[in-house]
């Protein structure tokens, strides 16, 4: 009987632990619904098989956290350094830690005349940093940036034929995983210049997720406390067991 509890509360606490990371995982994705570019978080579960040994796990506690990569709506901006990407795509931006991968076209110039992001790190272009002087900017579909009627560059927008090889680096950045492939050049894409693309979080999903959740958690919490009352009482009548 003790035995038997003692592996159903095992089982309790390790579900309370997947649904409170879970729910970390809702209220982030819930924090970011106005974040320009960001994706939002959900997991999968998979089972795992047994391994023919004595260190062997159990079914059913795979937990993987994987990123939702489906575009979120366009917004006009009217700002002319914003952009958005119509199809598949990433902008590639130069971070200290190296190349990275983002959605997010909120860019801004710096006082070097570089295009940036917000946080600082620099915009690539076909040719490395974009620098942008005085006068109108235009933004092509094929991302090629002119200024008073001269290009001065192209936006790169690359592509990955497994998105899954991208791991989330802070709110708007990807990285490239080792071993994950390579980027290639994106095809049948659009650069609409002007917009942004907002978040692919829906509140309203995220909001009755988080409703689910707690109540689970919640479930989990009275079933620890079930187990705990038996235990109690098995002991109890097992010290008034007479010979």
């Amino acid at each position: 009987m003790i035995i038997s509890n003692r592996l159903g509360m095992t089982e309790a606490a390790e579900t309370m632990l997947a649904q409170q990371n879970r729910l970390d995982q809702v209220a982030n994705n819930i924090a970011n619904v106005d974040t320009a570019g960001f994706r939002r978080e959900k997991v999968t579960f998979w089972e795992m098989l047994y391994r023919a040994n004595d260190n062997r796990q159990r079914v059913g506690k795979g937990m993987k956290p994987v990123t939702d990569q489906s575009s979120g709506p366009v917004k006009m901006t009217g700002n002319p350094l914003d952009v958005a990407i119509q199809g598949e795509g990433f902008f590639k931006i130069q971070t200290p830690g190296g190349v990275r991968y983002t959605r997010a076209g909120n860019f801004l110039l710096n006082e070097q005349g570089q295009l940036a992001m917000p946080g600082g790190n620099l915009v690539l272009g076909d040719g490395g940093a974009i620098v942008l002087g005085e006068g109108q900017v235009s933004i092509g579909r094929d991302g090629t940036i002119a200024q008073n009627g001269a290009v001065v560059g192209q936006l790169a927008v690359v592509s990955f034929a497994d998105k899954a090889a991208l791991e989330r680096e802070g709110v708007n950045l990807f990285r490239l995983k080792e071993g994950g492939g390579g980027e290639e050049q994106s095809q049948g894409y659009e650069v609409q210049q002007g917009y942004v693309e907002q978040s692919n979080v829906q509140s309203i999903l995220e909001m009755t997720a988080m409703i689910d959740l707690a109540r689970d958690f919640e479930s989990q919490q009275k079933a620890v406390r079930t187990l705990d009352d038996i235990d109690a009482m098995a002991t109890q009548r097992v010290g008034k067991l007479t010979v």
